[in-house]
């Protein structure tokens, strides 16, 4: 079933007309469950699905089971540094997005073979290992062999070493929601490269960190275990523990009409500042080596800006003045490598200096960059 507009009023395939917005729509239906599925395979539009949710539907006699799969993408927790959590350069150089979520945990790196699914309730009816329950009785409804049990950490353990699920969370005042994810035939190459930083030996943060753990996808010990099979199996076991009768729901997460609101929580989610500003304060202390000599990089970054900058060069290397005009070009710069690159030409380009000492700059750059 998919949920849709028409320009007369919001209707359901198959059932009478109903109001404007999909909270109305709930409220009409008057059921105590629903089960929701993103038309979305994108992690902006599925994010702000989530909080739309949590923010403007009532959650107090009603809970929602929310399924969605997104392209490859990395996703970090509210509370982390994303240059300690993955590899930021290589990233870049896929093409894979990095996303911040708005509930806390560690980094996860989702593609198509990865399920995800949101357990909105009341504050007062969250409960992790029941939702977790769903998941690990509808594995084993479909492979009664499969060894599948969930943690004391809300994780699910595959053979009772192999992570292949891990939960967050995000609780409000009244509502809540618990998601998590389910590795199902995941790119297990790009996952291990792209979730092992380039540059945490090199940074001093409080941040929460990620617990790195063994995985292993469930079409490793079975390959005809598919995720819509897997989805489909975890949406009837959802209705089964919870004595609901919903069907599975499509909804399109970049529908304005049926979601007011939701394009500007889409887009505020996909901003710098959001994404990289909401870092807790670090400290970046690295060893360069440029022309075979040592340099020693110190700079402190607060909301994702470089607060302090400072470098340490043998004497003679480079004139002193031009060390201190370059350490404060970066200051009061995004912690950037676009934005460090672009200010550090353009200081080059203004500055009166030799070619000598341009090449300098611009191989000091580098390092610097290199640690972005």
């Amino acid at each position: 079933m998919i949920l849709r507009l028409s320009n007369r009023a919001c209707a359901l395939s198959g059932s009478a007309r109903l109001k404007s917005t999909l909270s109305s729509y709930f409220d009409e239906m008057g059921k105590a469950g629903f089960i929701l599925k993103s038309a979305s395979a994108g992690i902006f539009e599925n994010l702000a699905l989530e909080d739309w949710i949590h923010d403007h539907v009532d959650l107090q006699n009603r809970s929602i089971l929310l399924l969605w799969r997104n392209s490859p993408v990395v996703v970090i927790g509210r509370h982390q540094n994303p240059w300690v959590e993955c590899n930021l350069p290589l990233l870049r150089r896929l093409g894979i997005p990095l996303a911040r979520r708005r509930s806390g945990g560690g980094t996860v790196f989702h593609d198509f073979g990865n399920i995800n699914m949101t357990f909105f309730t009341s504050k007062k009816k969250y409960d992790r290992p029941r939702n977790l329950k769903v998941v690990t009785s509808a594995l084993k409804a479909l492979r009664p062999e499969l060894d599948v049990t969930a943690t004391d950490r809300f994780d699910i353990l595959l053979n009772g070493h192999y992570k292949i699920s891990g939960t967050a969370a995000k609780l409000g005042r009244t509502s809540a929601y618990h998601h998590c994810t389910l590795l199902c035939s995941v790119d297990r190459s790009i996952l291990s490269s792209v979730l092992k930083s380039n540059a945490s030996e090199v940074i001093r943060s409080n941040a929460t960190p990620s617990v790195p753990s063994l995985v292993k996808n469930l079409s490793d010990v079975d390959p005809t275990l598919d995720s819509d099979t897997i989805m489909e199996a975890i949406a009837s076991q959802y209705n089964n523990e919870f004595g609901f009768d919903s069907p599975v729901i499509t909804v399109d997460p970049t529908h304005e009409a049926l979601m007011p609101g939701i394009y500007k929580m889409t887009k505020d989610i996909q901003t710098w500042e959001w994404i990289y500003g909401k870092t807790p304060k670090f400290s970046v202390c690295a060893s360069l080596v440029v022309d075979d000599v040592n340099i020693k990089l110190d700079m402190d970054i607060k909301s994702g800006t470089v607060e302090q900058c400072a470098v340490e060069i043998p004497e003679g290397w480079l004139p002193p003045e031009t060390v201190n005009e370059f350490t404060s070009t970066l200051s009061g710069s995004k912690y950037c490598p676009n934005e460090a690159a672009v200010l550090v030409a353009a200081f080059t380009r203004t500055r009166s200096m030799s070619a000598d000492v341009a090449g300098k700059i611009h191989r000091l750059c580098e390092g610097v960059l290199s640690v972005m």
